[in-house]
């Protein structure tokens, strides 16, 4: 077995909101990543092997959100 058989595929949604997330896990799986934005930070976080799938909240975002860079005072 080589290293890639080994690994998972991650299914990644995007710009699901509510019920039709649970619907689409039924139907899609998992593991789960959730992405409530779609940014370029998306296809960075998605693996060859993965899977992307876009609810009907999906609109793409022109700027990359960054927690980190966000002050801690406004984090609490």
């Amino acid at each position: 077995m080589s290293y890639s058989d080994s690994m998972m595929r991650t299914v990644h949604y995007v710009g699901f909101r509510g019920d039709e997330y649970a619907r689409a896990h039924r139907i899609f799986g998992g593991p789960v990543m959730i992405h409530r934005g779609y940014d370029d930070r998306v296809f960075t976080e998605v693996g060859d092997d993965d899977m992307v799938v876009f609810g009907p909240k999906y609109k793409y975002c022109p700027y990359v959100w960054d927690a980190s860079a966000v002050d801690k005072e406004y984090t609490h």
